[in-house]
């Protein structure tokens, strides 16, 4: 006790020793998540070094000591390695509940989150281990007198020092093990994805770097020749096109009645004759990918967003083609890919049937509808861009009389729930959203004697509940699992629709069962279904092609 007690009351270090205290801090607390991952590799590998086991935490100790050692100086100190803790606290909590690992990607998906997703992810489990893990040690530093009474020369000397000797172990274990190092990090290239602070340090700055000092991309229009086919514009004077694409959030395939799931997840559409595309991969494991990415001419092989966000997507071509388009936002943001059509936001900070004050359920997307489609001209398509499922806050996306499935989960720490509190939530999610989809329809429906109507459903991305000890989303997509890549596609035609787009409702039965497709897919597909004619289109890529005569 004594000896706490006297540590808690040391009042003095210098730049040269304060690096050594924040690398074993990091090296054995703030990495944990790794050291973790770490042992279950090892205990499943046949033979392992006991030398090599105890380097580890001795390497990163090393490591940290030698790159801490670069920002040790007067005034710099205190406000970076503050910050340095707060944030890596916050990026640990993350990673050893979640299995979040702190990419490129990751970094652009919070910096493109708003404050009410942001909030959704605090719970008092959260900001305990941030309170403990990050604030309180950076009070302590910047509580404690850090001295340098040695010179600037002696300074420099015994900062060389430290670093050399860091190097020196580096190179010592390098040479014992490097096969060892090399053999483990090979087969599981995401470890150094998970280094805390070096990964998230490194991602963040790459991308603020190419969001605000990377020269600009000239923007470039495509499919300027884009227009209507003689047909649709001879119908539009008569029965217009009507479609509503729905974009999902955060909706996996795996849950869906319709694609075999076990649960009645679909219990509002199963009888309304939707198509349920059951082989459908995401772009990305992310919102801020994977939407920018299936609206653009890029295929997720050679997606670029800061190309995609400087180029005509299907949504400009088909404005340019005299399409009348409306985005209705319940989900914080469209990521770009409407900035250059009419666009309505749902007031999230009112308090009303479908709104609490920060958030607001789906159906409120619904709320004049009517009104909506009656101010647009001629072939219309109309977004609704959904909250869906996002998480961690699942409860929080459907009200008190849709909970179906129960016990739930009403809290955002889903870690602290069982297995089948957060399926049963998530659950319920997927049956809110089955639901709006069939309000949406029956609206489609009383509109049938004025438009030819269709509905099409995608969602973003998937999401991990659990499984292998993954939550939520954001993997990194050469590493994520099916269930954050596999996504819900469906679609439902009138038969007004069906029979002005000469389209095959049983072929494409057939082709939903059988075909694997992608978001790659949409760009061409919603081009092709609204019958835009332009050198850009890929009738090949067009999932309906095949099925219309």
């Amino acid at each position: 006790m004594n000896k706490i007690k006297n540590f808690l009351s040391y009042k003095e270090i210098t730049f040269v020793s304060l690096p050594i205290f924040l690398a074993l801090y990091f090296s054995l607390i703030v990495n944990f998540p790794i050291l973790s991952e770490l042992n279950t590799i090892l205990s499943k590998l046949e033979s392992v070094k006991v030398g090599f086991i105890i380097s580890i935490p001795v390497f990163f100790f090393a490591a940290f000591n030698f790159i801490f050692n670069l920002f040790s100086w007067p005034y710099l100190s205190r406000p970076f390695f503050a910050l340095l803790l707060i944030v890596s606290s916050m990026v640990s909590y993350a990673m050893y509940n979640y299995g979040v690992i702190f990419d490129y990607g990751m970094i652009e998906n919070i910096f493109e989150t708003d404050t009410s997703e942001a909030t959704s992810y605090l719970s008092h489990y959260s900001i305990f281990w941030t309170m403990v893990m990050g604030v309180l040690p950076a009070l302590f530093l910047w509580k404690v007198k850090i001295k340098n009474d040695k010179g600037p020369v002696r300074f420099v000397v015994m900062k060389v020092a430290s670093m050399a000797t860091s190097l020196l172990i580096i190179a010592i274990i390098a040479f014992f093990f490097y096969k060892d190092y090399s053999s483990v990090g090979r087969n599981n290239s995401y470890l150094k994805k998970m280094i805390i602070p070096t990964h998230y340090v490194y991602s963040a700055a790459k991308y603020i770097n190419n969001t605000y000092f990377a020269e600009p991309i000239e923007y470039k229009q495509i499919g300027l020749d884009a227009k209507q086919s003689d047909t649709a514009l001879t119908a539009a004077q008569s029965k217009p096109t009507l479609f509503v694409f729905v974009l999902g959030e955060t909706a996996r395939a795996q849950n869906y009645e319709l694609n075999g799931y076990e649960r009645p997840t679909n219990l509002y559409t199963r009888d309304l004759g939707m198509i349920s595309f059951r082989d459908v991969s995401s772009c990305g494991t992310a919102t801020a990918v994977s939407v920018p990415c299936m609206y653009s001419a890029m295929p997720q092989s050679s997606y670029d967003k800061q190309r995609a966000n400087n180029q005509d997507n299907f949504l400009d071509i088909m404005q340019r083609a005299g399409i009348s388009l409306l985005w209705k936002e319940n989900d914080g943001g469209d990521k770009d890919v409407a900035k250059r059509i009419p666009l309505l936001e749902i007031q999230r900070n009112v308090k009303n049937e479908f709104c609490n004050g920060s958030t607001c359920y789906d159906m409120a997307l619904l709320e004049s509808f009517d009104n909506d489609i009656s101010a647009m001209k001629g072939n219309r398509m109309l977004t609704l861009h959904l909250i869906g499922s996002h998480g961690p806050t699942y409860y929080q996306r459907y009200p008190e009389d849709k909970r179906f499935f129960m016990p739930d989960c009403p809290r955002s720490d889903i870690e602290n729930c069982s297995r089948e509190e957060i399926i049963n939530t998530y659950d319920n999610t997927i049956l809110y959203t089955d639901f709006v989809i069939s309000q949406t329809i029956a609206k489609l429906k009383q509109l049938e004697d004025k438009y030819n109507t269709a509905l099409f459903y995608i969602s973003d991305h998937g999401e991990s509940l659990g499984e292998n000890g993954l939550y939520l989303h954001g993997t990194p997509y050469s590493l994520a699992p099916d269930h954050q890549t596999q996504v819900p596609m469906m679609a439902w035609f009138s038969s007004g629709f069906s029979k002005s787009k000469k389209i095959n409702t049983d072929c494409l039965k057939q082709a939903a069962e059988k075909n694997s497709y992608s978001q790659d897919n949409i760009f061409h597909s919603m081009l092709g279904i609204m019958d835009v004619e332009t050198e850009v289109y890929n009738s090949g890529m067009d999932i309906f092609y095949q099925c219309r005569n």
